[in-house]
């Protein structure tokens, strides 16, 4: 199933930060501190802005310092390393630090603002989208493929940012609703990777 951030954008994207990348290497930037770098920087814009009630100035940064998930990806192939086994193992650890900075700072701003079922909400999402991690890491593990689903990390960072960004120009409902939203695409997306684990082991017993 297609997914809501479409490979054709990713493909514009990728066309943008090429240049960077590459103006990046030049100067000995490896694709491992870039990693770091924008893994602080998506906690910053969470706990220093978007925890604080700044929401339109958290909601950028992180967007900003989320890109950085392309940009190393990008650097490592132009060395023409593919992704490193360290290197794939930075990048999955720290985004796990980055979503939880994200979600739990979001959980926060709702639970100061007294607002419950936007708290319940964040919960979820947070669960959640470590579950989705979660299964496509243990299937990849076992040796299999799991890169589908609806919503994967660019797609929940994108559905969160916009809820909070317009929540912060005035539009209060629409952070709760994007993380209710977000809740329901991401369960659906971790019975989307479950079953295509379960048709890969059951064809690979009938084997």
């Amino acid at each position: 199933m297609a997914k809501i951030f479409q490979v054709s954008v990713r493909g514009a994207l990728t066309r943008v930060v090429e240049p960077l990348a590459r103006r990046l290497l030049a100067v000995g930037v490896t694709p491992n501190a870039v990693t770091v770098t924008g893994t602080i920087g998506c906690v910053v814009g969470a706990l220093g802005f978007g925890a604080r009630g700044h929401l339109v100035a958290g909601a950028l940064i992180v967007t900003f310092f989320a890109l950085t998930d392309m940009l190393d990806g990008t650097m490592a192939r132009l060395r023409g390393q593919g992704s490193s086994r360290f290197g794939a193992f930075l990048d999955s650890s720290m985004d796990r630090v980055s979503d939880g900075a994200v979600f739990g700072s979001v959980t926060y701003l709702l639970a100061v603002r007294g607002d419950h079922a936007g708290v319940a909400a964040a919960l979820l999402c947070l669960v959640l989208g470590q579950l989705v991690s979660y299964v496509k890491a243990r299937a990849e593990g076992l040796g299999m493929t799991c890169n589908v689903g609806v919503a994967e990390r660019t797609e929940r960072l994108i559905t969160v940012g916009v809820g909070g960004l317009l929540t912060g120009l005035g539009l209060g409902w629409a952070l709760p609703a994007s993380l209710w939203l977000l809740a329901a695409l991401s369960l659906v997306t971790v019975g989307q990777r479950i079953a295509h684990v379960y048709r890969q082991a059951e064809l690979g017993a009938d084997a």
